[in-house]
């Protein structure tokens, strides 16, 4: 059995968000009833679901959907052998009606969970220091990259590490955020974690001490030869402001040509990849969106400031989502060159609504598109020079510059530029 588990696991790829916040009021409505037959059978009152030649539509109506569940719960009251969590059992039907939607981008958020989802894009949290991701097909949970000098880089995890347990229950298929919830939490307390590495027979297990961890979305520095390098790790509310900061010092330090690093991002909030695009667009199309209604909304660079500097942009298949915004645009533009390997495709928006009691839901709402009109969803988006990762730098935690194949490419390209 634990054979057919590696087996199973080892397969592992990215799937973070794309994720536009909108506000609206949410109202519940419900109606109907039931009657408890003396047979124990149930009779459900007011269906309002018939056609006009009295045969039934499929699907219950609302007013079905709602006596069933009273029903539910009646035989839950009068039988269960256990004490009923009423909160989690209200829990349970919400995330059950956003699951129904077989739709892995859509969830229903506690209160807590939504709390956790606005504090992890806030940029500052408690947790174990790490970027994980998620294989939607199979809901494989993998740690990216361990931040190094955080807890989980100081307790050894590494690239590639399959999240198995936290606290003793399996985490597979479960929602990511609310896996990463499980991860977060008061400073200094512990939270022991289970991981399937390659390699190893079984499971690992490793107790981490959670830290104050700000998020290290820009990481920046002058290379030989007055190139710049800027790492994006993802997009949230602080990215942009850090990337803008990052343009100006290297300018201040006489950059001639530029590397953008966006590997191993999963992405993160729409407002943020396009900020950062109007820093680097001629006037145009960022990137606009659509929903089922045929509706969206267009998004445009202001041509106030633009990038005309040799530039190479880095993705990978972990490259998902708002990394896939910004090397679209990047691309139909010609503004760079793509070095890598084809990105993960996710060419989808996710909308939070926030609920009056404090929960929320999250939504795919809509499709979005390139500056040239290319939906990449399920497709990715093909670099344009391919190259791969040195098979022995993929499970290392920190590369060194100098043996990162697919950077040194980069910046040979930039430099060829820079003698045009």
């Amino acid at each position: 059995m634990k054979n057919k588990f590696m087996t199973g696991l080892l397969s592992g790829a990215a799937g973070t968000l794309l994720i536009v916040t909108i506000i609206l009021s949410v109202y519940w409505m419900t109606g109907g009833g039931i009657d408890l037959n003396g047979n124990g059978t149930v009779s459900i009152q007011g269906s309002g679901n018939q056609k006009n030649d009295g045969s039934e539509e499929e699907g219950p109506s609302l007013s079905q959907i709602a006596g069933k569940i009273s029903l539910l719960e009646e035989y839950i009251d009068k039988y269960f052998m256990e004490e009923v969590d009423k909160q989690a059992y209200a829990d349970g039907i919400y995330k059950g009606v956003l699951s129904s939607l077989k739709d892995p981008y859509s969830v229903y958020y506690t209160k807590s969970e939504y709390q956790a989802l606005k504090a992890s894009s806030s940029g500052i949290y408690c947790g174990i220091g790490a970027t994980v991701s998620q294989n939607v097909n199979s809901g494989i949970i993998t740690i990216v990259k361990p931040f190094a000098g955080g807890p989980a880089f100081e307790s050894g995890l590494l690239p590639g590490d399959i999240i198995y347990r936290i606290e003793g229950k399996e985490v597979t298929g479960e929602d990511l955020t609310e896996v990463v919830g499980r991860m977060k939490g008061e400073e200094d307390t512990k939270v022991r974690i289970e991981i399937v590495r390659e390699g190893e027979p079984e499971p690992l297990e490793f107790t981490l001490t959670r830290k104050k961890i700000e998020v290290p979305t820009i990481e920046y520095e002058m290379l030989e030869n007055k190139i710049g390098y800027i790492a994006i790790t993802e997009f949230d509310e602080v990215t942009s402001t850090q990337f803008r900061d990052a343009l100006t010092t290297l300018d201040g330090q006489g950059m001639n040509g530029l590397v953008i690093d966006l590997r191993n991002n999963g992405g993160g909030l729409l407002d943020a990849v396009v900020d950062m695009l109007d820093r680097m667009l001629p006037k145009g199309t960022i990137v606009s969106t659509q929903d089922k209604y045929g509706e969206g909304v267009e998004y445009k660079s202001s041509d106030k400031e633009s990038f005309d500097k040799p530039l190479a942009v880095l993705i990978n298949g972990n490259s998902a989502s708002a990394s896939e915004v910004f090397a679209g645009a990047v691309q139909d533009y010609k503004l760079g060159t793509l070095i890598g390997t084809t990105s993960f495709g996710k060419g989808i928006v996710q909308s939070v609504i926030p609920l009056k009691d404090g929960s929320a839901i999250k939504l795919t709402t809509s499709k979005y598109y390139t500056p040239n009109g290319r939906n990449i969803h399920g497709t990715g988006i093909d670099p344009d020079v391919e190259v791969e990762l040195d098979s022995e730098l993929k499970k290392k935690a920190v590369i060194e510059k100098d043996e990162d194949n697919q950077l040194q490419k980069a910046i040979e390209i930039v430099e060829g530029k820079m003698k045009q």
